[in-house]
């Protein structure tokens, strides 16, 4: 169950990728408990995000970002300086044309979309914002249960799976920098949920899924150290 209203309504949740689904979810479900949020869109269309702000009464504030632009990134942390960030959360995602493509079909321009979008894409968003987070802040990204080698007994949907294992494995390289004074970090495979990229094939919605993301990531805050975490809290295989 969700909990109610507001850890506390001075800190600041960043969500990277909020414009739509499950990024602009989980800013409103912040905003439910009382926090503020500053939430980041790639253009300068009006999105699912700006809706939001409209009835934020002031605690939500809209940044434009694409994260695969390193200038873009750079500004928005020259943007952000002074800021304390309670919790820093990458929400990304993309996939091939053909989901489900073997990668002997995936072309490499795909390939390094995926890459780039899934992977290097917020872990540059990451390194460059870390110094905002304080040591008891949070910092994460969305994963997937697909980046799990351990339970990968199914195969297909190759180069997604191959992105969110590598964006694994890179937050736990830079998690490791911190081993002598770690910090909670977390990454969350939230399971398949009918989004633009779940598709409506997915046996979960939005409206069940986003609170039970935003519990794991709070009680992840009295954690320090890196996990890996499915929407109930749980451990997923690395």
């Amino acid at each position: 169950m969700s909990k109610p209203e507001a850890e506390s309504s001075a800190e600041t949740a960043l969500i990277v990728g909020a414009s739509r689904g499950l990024g602009c979810a989980i800013a409103a479900e912040f905003l439910k408990r009382g926090w503020h949020v500053i939430g980041t869109v790639r253009g300068h269309e009006r999105t699912q995000l700006h809706d939001l702000a409209s009835e934020a009464e002031g605690r939500l504030s809209i940044e434009t970002l694409d994260i695969k632009s390193e200038d873009q990134i750079a500004a928005l942390r020259a943007r952000l300086a002074g800021m304390r960030i309670d919790l820093l959360f990458v929400n990304a995602g993309t996939t091939t044309r053909d989901p489900v493509a073997q990668i002997d079909t995936v072309t490499d321009a795909e390939f390094l979309d995926v890459m780039h979008t899934n992977a290097l894409s917020p872990m540059r968003v990451i390194e460059a914002l870390q110094d905002l987070v304080p040591d008891t802040g949070l910092i994460g990204a969305m994963s997937s249960g697909q980046g799990s080698i351990g339970n990968n007994e199914q195969g297909m949907r190759e180069a997604y799976r191959a992105s969110k294992a590598a964006l694994n494995m890179l937050l736990r390289s830079f998690a490791a920098r911190e081993r002598e004074n770690p910090r909670p970090m977390a990454l969350i495979a939230p399971g398949w949920i009918r989004t633009d990229l779940g598709g409506d094939k997915a046996p979960l919605t939005i409206e069940e899924t986003v609170p039970m993301i935003v519990d794991v990531l709070i009680a992840k805050r009295d954690r320090p150290g890196i996990e890996y975490l499915d929407r109930f809290g749980e451990t997923v295989p690395w």
